[in-house]
């Protein structure tokens, strides 16, 4: 069995053009960096808000698993569609009665792998406290044949992603930050061995406000009006980080940024 294990990271896609780029650069990406493992947040996959089953189709061959965020129910069919998606992952820390899986078990090449969502409190919807949920989640004995453990963690605040990363050091191989969609240049190795990053980064249009084009942000913030937003598409870039580590004891040995322009 192998004993290093690379997982690829891929930051918050946003509208089609993230999806472009995505599906455009992502096997380049792969082979470049011999991975063996794929997680991608999708949760602005479609138009910028949430995920709908032609999204999942669209995407689904790019990645071994997919996390989402706050935007989850934006699209209101995904509350019927997404017990079909077999590799969709949802914030563990929603509320119980909410459909969908908080984690999942995978297995390749005799490795066991649990991906794992969960979603900050501060500055975002009312959920359950997500430092109790995946700490239960890891008490429970339900991930206890996956030696590597990645958890997307989509909060906004930097102190609340920090606090997270320290709390789980050495019990998991990795937290991921999402959500802010800018790429945060703090990615390390904690002492105990868990890969951080603060946020991973987006893919999409980097000449706009997160993904979006700039004149309606900016109208937005003038003028308090609410105005509908449209994804942009220039300087379009795929964002995210490489993850290598040791499959036996689950701990990380590094953490690399990809921030990679696209010209599609």
């Amino acid at each position: 069995m192998q004993t290093e294990f690379n997982v690829l990271f891929i930051g918050d896609v946003v509208g089609r053009y993230g999806r472009r780029i995505l599906r455009s650069e992502i096997d380049n990406i792969k082979r470049e960096y011999e991975i063996d493992f794929t997680v991608v947040n999708i949760e602005n996959a479609a138009e910028g808000f949430g995920i709908n089953k032609k999204v999942y189709a669209e995407l689904e061959p790019c990645a071994d698993a997919f996390t989402l965020g706050n935007h989850t129910w934006d699209k209101q069919e995904l509350i019927n569609e997404i017990q079909a998606m077999d590799k969709v992952i949802r914030p563990v820390n929603f509320a119980k009665r909410a459909p969908g899986v908080g984690f999942r078990l995978f297995s390749v090449n005799g490795i066991e792998v649990a991906v794992i969502n969960a979603i900050g409190r501060i500055f975002m919807l009312p959920v359950d406290n997500p430092f109790y949920e995946v700490e239960d989640l890891l008490e429970s004995g339900l991930l206890d044949k996956a030696a590597v453990k990645i958890v997307d963690f989509h909060a906004e605040a930097t102190s609340e992603k920090q606090a997270f990363g320290w709390y789980f050091d050495g019990k998991v191989s990795a937290v991921l930050g999402t959500h802010t969609h800018v790429q945060t240049a703090d990615n390390r190795i904690l002492p105990e061995g868990t890969a951080y990053i603060t946020d991973a980064g987006m893919t999409g249009c980097h000449d706009g406000v997160l993904g979006f084009n700039k004149d309606e942000a900016l109208s937005r913030f003038l003028t308090y009006i609410p105005k509908r937003l449209k994804v942009c598409k220039k300087n379009l870039k795929i964002n995210g980080c490489v993850v290598k580590i040791d499959s036996k004891s689950g701990r990380a040995l590094y953490i690399n940024r990809i921030d990679r322009a696209c010209d599609i």
